[in-house]
């Protein structure tokens, strides 16, 4: 990262390299990176030292993020001006105080930024399993205090038959494909792109090839050579069970490519096919925009990550072990869980009709 004289920024490049020497995908690091820049920017332009700011300062930037209108989207200007949500000027809000903690204990910054970055708070409700100690001298913790109120948000997630619209808007035999992998798996889209040949053992039996798991399946492996960038996020390779159906879809996908001479030298399973550079592995924000479009032209609005959400949950509903998803998913902590299991609308009604039975019983 440089600064506006265009100059090696050392502490924001620090930063960001430490989440590089962590393993962090590249468009986590890039993502962090675009956040660091805003406030970097917005002290530069404001006149405020980024490494010392005041508590009102920080609290200005805040303000900003929100009321700060944002840049038009393209070349043509929009008829009503966009905004940050609170939402968005939290998570830019996590980041700057993460750069700050960081430069704070690094020399980079006075030590004592870090204390305006957090408050004491009693802690009103304790989670199970919480040590409050003897004493009860740990119900006292330091809170962050640069953010805004929100409600939580609800985990969006794509049913079975929402899924199926997209498949079905896709006119290509590969984007139709990719949607069924994603949906199918659960993997991350960057996974899928990330995704080489050798990878899908679709056949009865991958001993041939050195596989000893049994049945169709694929594999998701963790390579940091991408030529597309795109890195898995999970650093454990892990191999997940696929049917006939997704199998055939592979088969009607790699006849469509095989028509494409380019493609036949890339390793990578999703290529591109109908634009240039052909045979090139297919990047991120050109697939997440294709899969933003096939969802409009179905009918709604969706991203590739519901994908992800609907595989957990259709595992969670048809028996599958809560541990045994989480492998399949790549979760390290089963916490990481709890935010992919989803219920429907009919199983929301079916419960309260139930209770509503069950005092009829009573009476």
């Amino acid at each position: 990262m440089v600064d506006t004289r265009y100059e090696l920024h050392p502490a924001a490049s620090a930063f960001i390299a430490s989440f590089r020497d962590k393993g962090a995908s590249v468009n986590t690091q890039r993502t962090y990176a675009i956040r660091v820049a805003q406030y970097l920017t917005w002290c530069a332009v404001f006149g405020v030292d980024w490494g010392d700011p005041t508590f009102r300062q920080l609290s200005s930037f805040k303000s900003w993020l929100v009321e700060e209108p944002l840049p038009p989207r393209g070349r043509k200007q929009p008829t009503k001006r966009r905004y940050r949500t609170k939402s968005t000027a939290n998570a830019i809000l996590t980041t700057v105080c993460g750069f700050l903690r960081f430069c704070g204990l690094r020399d980079y910054a006075p030590a004592t930024v870090v204390s305006k970055l957090t408050q004491p708070k009693l802690l009103t409700f304790v989670s199970p399993g919480h040590d409050l100690g003897e004493d009860g001298q740990f119900r006292s913790i330091n809170a962050r205090t640069l953010k805004y109120k929100v409600a939580v948000p609800g985990y969006e997630w794509l049913n079975r038959a929402q899924v199926d619209a997209i498949i079905a808007s896709a006119q290509h035999a590969r984007d139709r494909f990719l949607v069924q992998l994603m949906a199918a798996t659960g993997v991350r889209i960057g996974e899928a792109l990330g995704m080489r040949r050798q990878d899908m053992h679709l056949l009865p039996d991958s001993r041939s090839v050195g596989c000893s798991v049994a049945g169709p399946h694929v594999h998701v492996v963790r390579r940091e050579d991408n030529a597309n960038g795109a890195v898995a996020k999970a650093r454990q390779p892990r191999w997940i069970p696929v049917d006939e159906e997704f199998a055939g879809a592979y088969a009607a996908y790699q006849h469509e490519r095989d028509e494409v001479a380019e493609a036949g030298v890339s390793d990578f399973v999703f290529v591109n096919l109908f634009r240039a550079p052909l045979g090139a592995p297919m990047k991120y924000p050109s697939t997440y925009e294709l899969f933003k479009r096939l969802a409009k032209l179905a009918g709604f609005e969706a991203n590739p990550h519901m994908c992800r959400h609907h595989a957990a949950t259709e595992w969670i509903r048809a028996g599958v072990g809560r541990d045994v998803v989480q492998g399949f998913m790549g979760h390290v902590s089963p916490v990481s869980m709890n935010p992919y299991v989803h219920a429907s609308d009919e199983e929301k009604r079916k419960a309260v009709e139930m209770v509503a039975a069950r005092r009829e019983t009573v009476k």
